[in-house]
């Protein structure tokens, strides 16, 4: 079980203390609330740091359960502000355990708060001694009435990040060490989660039960029903074989009708073929037949003619339903390197052809896939206009089908290739340059369209439905940053108001947030960074109110790629945050 340790802050610092404490202090009781507000978001910062490892979450524990820390300051707090001396060794001690258990300097805290609060700076560095030992001493308290361990230190402390975010600034995440803010909440529920996993979690006993307890009548019951459901497993079995038998007989039969047909509609096909073109023919149908359905073989196996294997095989091969593919991006010594999948063998041979005419053999990398359910390459007409730009240094295009997208130095306005390619595919194509804005704006018009939908009362709250629509959004970080972009913000926070919404309807959705990253650059950087992502959106989340409970969030580098990352384009799309339903 966890705490909010602002929240019990709030009530060791009551509006009676704030008040003894703002006369000890000469402050209005506001303006101390004030100073203790900005001073415990940073403590805790501090705190949440230090036990971002292993061993530093052993050090604070040991810290928080020493006897320094007194886990009934809630209690004595009145009495210790009513005298000088208590105050002043309240002061101490609490700025004493602040510098053992984060290792921060609390001077350098208290003038930050100083600065952002215009406090005195002794008041501030008061103050802060004040708050750090009710923090130290709530923490101590929940500890030992739970008789908790290390290993959950962890995870408490990831549960204050949203009242942590809500009020440390760049100034007192500076001044502890932290960097910025938003880096110490892109980075530290991650760091937390790794430690947590490297802790000790003690099991509770389990407690044998006593041979006097009765046993279960509900074992004794299920056999039978498990016998009942074996009773029935021939029927369809029976079911499935006479199914089978009736399909084969009624193909067969349809074959030998159709064979038949053909053989008396063109008796004489075959005989004035020449015997080169019969056996190409005979090869093509065995390799035509081989790809066809089980079922099909097996039935075609019994014909006797050889124009009967060849129309199942065909009658069965489904109709092409995707673009042909072909994507090329060219690094700085002109060496091209083409991602293509097209429908046929021959197709691609034009394609390899095309290439080592043009480059040499082994003087460029292709990737070209064979794939039966792909429609013509029409854009293989146009491939001689085509390979002059993929000589170009850092060119980049993409054609799915007839849509042909520039990048890169393709794209450059002054080496004119948008309107030569214009030119040479002619009106049929739709060609253009990739526009990352264009593209966010589209994405978050499509995320608005739909998210309206989960607000209705009667709506959807499955967690693949509402993944599906929060997918729609787009969160376009800033190269390297983890800063969740002000472009995103307000779609994030209609996500909140959808999973809020879906709670309080009693059906609450559970998520990971899943950070992924292109190919550019150092593989274990790209992972970190995906994972800081990941964290950044889901602390969002939460600060919207959403329940860090019903969120995960994990960073998966460069893995599962959605589009090629040779283009610009693609890896926009492979850079990217995806909710997936739990």
């Amino acid at each position: 079980m966890s705490i909010n340790v602002f929240q019990l802050l709030e009530t060791v610092l009551s509006d009676n203390v704030v008040k003894s404490m703002g006369t000890r202090y000469g402050l209005t009781p506001d303006f101390t609330r004030k100073v203790a507000g900005a001073a415990a978001p940073a403590i805790m910062a501090a705190i949440m740091h230090r036990g971002a490892t292993p061993e530093g979450a052993r050090s604070l524990f040991s810290t928080i359960m020493s006897s320094d820390a007194n886990p009934l300051i809630g209690k004595q707090l009145p009495e210790l502000l009513a005298s000088t001396a208590g105050l002043g060794q309240l002061e101490a001690t609490g700025r004493e355990l602040v510098q053992k258990a984060t290792g921060a300097n609390v001077g350098a805290l208290a003038d930050a708060v100083a600065a952002q609060t215009g406090a005195p700076q002794s008041t501030a560095f008061s103050l802060a001694g004040v708050v750090g030992a009710a923090i130290m001493g709530i923490l101590k308290q929940h500890f030992t009435a739970s008789q908790g361990f290390v290993g959950q230190l962890p995870t408490l402390l990831g549960h204050q990040l949203p009242s942590v975010n809500a009020s440390l600034t760049d100034h007192l995440a500076g001044a502890l060490g932290l960097g910025s803010a938003a880096a110490f909440a892109g980075s530290i529920m991650g760091r937390l989660k790794d430690v947590s996993a490297h802790l000790d979690h003690p099991q509770p006993v389990v407690r044998p039960v006593p041979a006097s307890v009765p046993p279960q009548t509900v074992a004794e019951s299920t056999p039978p029903i498990a016998e009942e459901k074996r009773r029935h497993h021939w029927l369809w079995w029976l079911l499935a074989a006479l199914a089978l038998i009736v399909a084969f007989f009624a193909l067969r039969s349809c074959q030998h009708d159709e064979a038949a047909t053909q053989d008396a509609a063109q008796p004489a096909s075959a005989s004035t073929m020449a015997p080169g073109a019969v056996a190409a023919s005979d090869a093509a149908s065995q390799a035509d037949s081989a790809s066809a359905p089980a079922a099909s073989s097996d039935a075609a196996a019994s014909a006797t003619v050889a124009s009967g294997p060849v129309a199942a095989a065909s009658d069965a091969a489904p109709a092409p339903t995707q673009d042909a593919h072909l994507s090329f991006t060219v690094d700085k010594s002109g060496v091209p390197t083409i991602t293509a999948t097209v429908g046929t063998e021959a197709e691609k041979t034009q394609l390899i052809d095309a290439l080592t005419k043009q480059f040499g053999a082994g003087k460029f990398n292709a990737n070209v896939n064979v794939d039966a359910a792909t429609k013509p390459a029409e854009w293989l007409a146009h491939l001689d206009g085509l390979l002059p730009l993929m000589a170009l240094p850092g060119a980049e295009v993409k054609i799915d089908g007839t849509h042909v997208e520039l990048s890169g130095a393709a794209a450059d306005a002054k080496a004119g290739w948008l309107d030569k390619l214009k030119a040479l595919f002619g009106s049929g194509f739709d060609i253009g340059v990739f526009n990352v804005q264009k593209a966010v704006a589209d994405a978050t018009q499509s995320f608005r369209d739909a998210v309206t939908g989960l607000f209705a009362t009667d709506s959807s709250c499955a967690g693949a439905d509402v993944a599906k629509v929060l997918n729609l959004q787009v969160v376009n970080f800033k190269t390297g940053s983890s800063i969740v972009p002000a472009s995103a913000a307000d779609d994030l926070r209609q996500s909140a108001r959808a999973l809020i919404a879906c709670s309080k309807r009693g059906q609450p959705v559970a998520l990971e947030v899943a950070g992924y990253s292109d190919n550019l650059g150092d593989k274990a950087a790209n992972l970190a960074l995906s994972k800081q992502r990941a964290l950044a959106v889901r602390t969002y989340l939460a600060s919207q109110g959403v329940s860090l409970s019903r969120l995960t969030a994990q960073g998966y580098g460069d893995a599962n790629p959605v589009d090629s990352n040779d283009t610009e384009s693609g890896r926009f799309h492979n850079r990217r945050i995806e909710f997936v339903a739990k």
